[in-house]
C-alpha cells in the first residue's frame, strides 16, 4: 500500500510539475506573461473568461509562437523518455539509450545528405514547403530504415539476438557517422551552418504544422509502451524466465524496437539530434519509483517532457535575443550524469 501511494504521488507530482513548467515556459520571453495570464488566455479560447488583465497582442504571441514550441518540446521530451526507458528494459542495460541501435545516427546521416541535395537543386529553394518537409521525411526515413536493417542483421532463427543487435548498431552508427562526416566536408558555408544547427538540435522551427505532424508518431508509442510494461518487467528476469511466464519474447522485442524508433525518429525529424534525454530521464525516475516499468515508463514520459521544456527555456533566454541549440543544454546536463552512471556501474562490478 505504501509503495502504491508512493508511485501515485510520484506520477501526480510529475504531472503538476509539468503543468507548472508549461505555464512558466509559455509566459517567458521578450514579452513576459505571468502564469495567470497564460492560463487566462488558454481558457479564453475554451470560452472561459478569467478576471485577469492581459494585452491583446499577448494572445497572438502565445498561440502563434510560444505554445507550439512548448507543446513540441513536451511531445519530443515524452517520446525520448519512453523510448529510453523501454530500450533500457529491452537490453537490460541502464546505459542503453536510443542512439545505441543507430536510430539517431541514421536520422542524422539522412538529414545531412538531404541538406546537401537541397543546396544542389534550386527547386527546393523555390518551394519552401518542399524544402522543409523533405528534410523531415529524410530524417524520419533514415531512422526507420537504419533500425530495420540492424534488426534484420540481428535476427537468427526467427529471433532477434540482443548482443548481435548491439554490435550491428555500433557498426552501422560508425558507418552513418562517416557518411555524415563526408557530407560535412563537401558542404559549402551555408550548408555547413544548416548541418551544424540541425545536428545540435533546436525547437526553433516549431509551428502548429510540425506539432500536428509529429503528434501521432509520438502519442502512439507513449500510449502503447506502458501496456507492454508487465512484459518488460518479466523480461528483466531473463529471456528464458520471461518465456516460461508466457511472454512472447520475440514479438515483444519487435514491438519495443518499432515503438521506440517511431518516437525518436519523429522527434529527430523536426528538431534534430537531442541527446541524453533518453539516457538520464529513466534513471531520474527510477530513483523515486523503483524499477517497475508500469510506473517507470509513464514517469519517464512526464520527466522527459519537463526536462526538455526546461532545457529549451534556458537555451532561448540565457543569451537572449539569440538562442543556443537545445542539444548543447541537454549535453551539459547529460554528460556529467552519464559519467556518474559509469562510475556507479563500475562500483557494482566485483573485482
Amino acid at each position: 500500500m505504501n509503495k502504491l501511494f508512493k508511485n501515485i504521488s510520484a506520477i501526480s507530482g510529475l504531472t503538476i510539475l509539468l503543468v507548472q513548467v508549461i505555464l512558466i515556459a509559455t509566459g517567458t520571453g521578450a514579452m513576459h506573461m505571468s502564469p495567470l495570464q497564460v492560463l487566462a488566455i488558454l481558457l479564453h479560447r475554451a470560452g472561459i473568461n478569467m478576471p485577469v488583465v492581459y494585452e491583446e497582442n499577448m494572445e497572438g504571441v502565445l498561440w502563434m509562437i510560444r505554445l507550439p514550441r512548448v507543446i513540441l518540446g513536451v511531445l519530443i521530451g515524452a517520446g525520448l523518455g519512453v523510448a529510453g526507458a523501454s530500450l533500457q528494459g529491452l537490453f537490460r542495460n541502464p546505459l542503453a539509450d536510443p542512439g545505441l541501435i543507430g536510430i539517431s545516427s541514421g536520422a542524422s546521416m539522412a538529414a545531412v545528405v538531404m541538406i546537401i541535395i537541397q543546396g544542389s537543386f534550386p527547386v527546393f529553394q523555390s518551394i519552401p514547403l518542399l524544402n522543409f518537409y523533405s528534410l523531415n521525411f529524410a530524417a524520419f526515413a533514415g531512422a526507420i530504415i537504419t533500425t530495420l536493417f540492424i534488426f534484420s542483421v540481428a535476427r537468427s532463427g526467427g529471433q532477434a539476438v540482443i548482443s548481435t543487435m548491439l554490435l550491428a548498431g555500433i557498426a552501422v552508427r560508425a558507418l552513418c557517422e562517416s557518411v555524415t562526416g563526408l557530407m560535412t566536408y563537401v558542404a559549402n558555408n551555408e550548408q555547413l551552418r544548416s548541418i551544424t544547427f540541425w545536428s545540435l538540435g533546436s525547437l526553433g522551427g516549431a509551428s502548429w504544422t510540425t506539432v500536428m505532424g509529429v503528434t501521432p508518431f509520438i502519442l502512439i508509442p507513449v500510449m502503447l509502451l506502458p501496456r507492454l510494461a508487465p512484459a518488460i518487467n518479466l523480461l528483466a528476469l531473463g529471456e528464458r524466465e520471461a518465456m516460461h511466464s508466457g511472454v512472447k519474447v520475440s514479438q515483444l522485442k519487435v514491438q519495443l524496437v518499432i515503438l521506440a524508433t517511431m518516437a525518436v525518429a519523429a522527434g529527430v525529424a523536426v528538431a534534430g539530434i537531442i541527446g541524453f534525454i533518453g539516457l538520464i530521464v529513466p534513471h531520474i525516475v527510477r530513483q523515486f519509483t523503483g524499477p517497475d516499468y508500469r510506473i517507470l515508463i509513464p514517469g519517464a514520459a512526464l520527466s522527459g517532457a519537463v526536462l526538455l521544456t526546461i532545457a529549451d527555456l534556458v537555451c532561448r533566454t540565457i543569451i537572449a535575443p539569440a538562442e543556443l541549440p537545445v542539444g548543447i543544454i541537454t549535453a551539459v546536463i547529460g554528460a556529467p550524469f552519464f559519467i556518474w552512471l559509469i562510475v556507479k556501474e563500475k562500483k557494482t562490478i566485483p573485482a
